[in-house]
């Protein structure tokens, strides 16, 4: 299934912060999730109905799945300590 990626301006803003390696590793994570919204290593969070999370050493991908209009939304791009604050 082809999904389509959105980033909020909030995530798209914290990744634009980032450089080098590290920005491409997320980068390239990223736009994996068009093929693959569920890839290994991605966890369902406790406590949501519809939240997942990539890990990438210290940095976090957090966004939500719908299934039915094939859409990724990514809520945040940020380091673990700041990833789930809201």
């Amino acid at each position: 299934m082809i999904y389509e990626v959105r980033l909020s301006t909030r995530a798209e803003r914290e990744l634009n912060h980032l450089r080098g390696e590290t920005y491409l590793r997320l980068k390239s994570t990223i736009n994996e999730l068009t093929t693959n919204a569920r890839p290994p290593g991605c966890r369902k969070m406790v406590g949501h109905t519809n939240e997942w999370r990539i890990r990438l050493g210290p940095y976090r991908i957090v966004y939500t799945i719908d299934d039915a209009t094939r859409q990724v939304r990514i809520r945040r791009v940020a380091h673990r300590r700041d990833a789930y604050r809201t």
